[in-house]
């Protein structure tokens, strides 16, 4: 995607000369200009792509001077972008007709001919004023559905994290695309909001999106947005994930369960910054930088045609490696501490420590579920601890030393493919069987946990 997002001008005039005089002085300022010869070309191209700004003639026809034309055009203008601001400029400028343009919604109203320092003071404070609206509805909604809060303590002192800690502070100032990869609940989330702290954005929004959660309809709309219209229940226009984050930071988790057919959109998005809304055919400019996550084998995903080779590569210019928790077993003591910390002040428990035999079965359990599973164990934990204890007990904790009997493969025997069928198999059981219980607990969405026991062959 483009380093910044391109400010996009519309200049409307009849005049060739005019035309060419405004685009010469606006481009060596960097703005992208689009011309129209006429209102109905003006309109033309507001409905094709977002602008920034636009700078209308009042007259077109010739012998008119009423500005009448313009004044319709406005009015058009209005009707497809309410925000978008519009300079007027004309020849036949009046008290009169300089009320009138801003009774119509003009921002501003120059006289032809014109001081160049005047039009570009205009032009800067008018695209200001436009993206400062567009800063605060995008943190508006994105504060009400997908804006990510404080960041979270990223724990852990093995080198394995070290070196994960030194990857983050080296990439986080670039915009570099980051795939982060590992078991479900290592902490790929973590990672996410540790890379946009980090990172230039960071007084931007981060906006996170579970890529396989959704319906391939639901998930198109949630990520480009759509207008209204554009299907059964789209009562009003929606903006994006994308247009969410512009400006900002995008995390797609579980990138590898998205369907085909928006992985080819997603890419387009990536390699082009335009953004269309479902249901529309206007192009909208957005810069994002975008972070993701999968548990998945991807080179597998690929060979299997599953997932888009050429998206692996817009994806993966960093790929940061979560190790599981079992291969990091010097952080369960600091990990289990945090959460205890975290959860008695939660529950109003005076607990402030472990009792030496809980933190011993806490090093000896096998994890599959990984820091989020540590972290549900030490919440149950504080729950059935007396009241007036001051110390997690192992009865408190409740589990069991990974000690496997006689013809069972030990955990950290099993690939990793075996290893996640024996843990869906055992949360199945824990929720009689019961996909939607299992695929929370597993954190990941019913289509994705039926796609795995499908997989793997098992019956739910």
């Amino acid at each position: 995607m483009a380093e910044s997002t391109p400010v996009r001008i519309l200049i409307a005039d009849d005049q060739p000369d005019i035309i060419d005089a405004l685009r010469l002085l606006l481009i060596d300022e960097g703005f992208e200009v689009s011309p129209a010869r006429s209102p109905a070309e003006a309109i033309e191209r507001l409905e094709a792509a977002d602008f920034d700004l636009a700078i209308l003639d009042l007259n077109y026809t010739r012998d008119t001077t009423s500005g009448q034309e313009g004044y319709d055009l406005m009015e058009r203008i209005r009707a497809i972008d309410p925000t978008l601001p519009v300079l007027v400029m004309t020849a036949w400028s009046s008290v009169a007709g300089a009320v009138e343009a801003m009774r119509r919604g003009a921002r501003d109203y120059i006289e032809k001919p014109w001081d160049d320092e005047k039009v570009l003071a205009a032009v800067r404070t008018q695209i200001e004023l436009r993206r400062a609206v567009r800063r605060s509805q995008r943190l508006q909604e994105a504060n009400t559905r997908l804006q990510r809060g404080a960041t979270p303590a990223f724990i852990g002192d093995t080198p394995a994290i070290r070196q994960i800690r030194q990857t983050i502070e080296r990439v986080a100032p670039s915009d570099a695309s980051v795939l982060i990869t590992g078991e479900h609940g290592t902490g790929k989330e973590v990672v996410a909001a540790w890379v946009h702290a980090l990172s230039d954005r960071r007084t931007r929004a981060l906006v996170t999106m579970n890529a396989g959660g959704l319906a391939e309809g639901i998930a198109e709309s949630e990520l480009f947005g759509h207008v209204k219209g554009a299907f059964t229940d789209a009562r009003l226009d929606r903006i994006g994930c994308f247009e969410m984050a512009d400006e900002g930071t995008l995390f797609l988790d579980e990138i590898a369960n998205m369907p085909v057919r928006l992985q080819a959109k997603l890419l387009r998005v990536l390699q082009t910054g335009e953004v269309v809304r479902v249901g529309s055919s206007r192009l909208r400019y957005v810069n994002v930088r975008v972070l993701s996550a999968t548990n998945a084998d991807l080179p597998s995903e690929i060979a299997a045609s599953r997932f888009r080779e050429d998206l692996l590569y817009r994806l993966n210019t960093v790929v940061i490696h979560l190790p599981p928790l079992r291969e990091r077993r010097d952080d369960i003591e600091p990990l289990a501490r945090h959460f205890l910390a975290h959860y008695a002040t939660r529950y109003r428990k005076p607990l402030r420590t472990f009792e030496a035999d809980a933190l011993t079965m806490l090093r000896s359990h096998g994890w599959p579920g990984n820091v989020r599973e540590l972290a549900h164990a030490i919440e149950r934990a504080v729950l059935m601890a007396d009241p007036s204890a001051s110390a997690i007990s192992p009865r408190d904790v409740g589990l069991q030393p990974s000690r496997p009997a006689a013809g069972i493969t030990a955990p950290e025997d099993l690939s990793l493919e075996e290893a996640e069928r024996v843990f869906i198999e055992k949360v199945l059981a824990r929720h009689d069987g019961d996909v939607r219980l299992a695929a929370q607990q597993l954190g990941m969405s019913r289509s994705a946990l039926y796609r795995r026991l499908q997989h793997y062959g098992v019956r739910s």
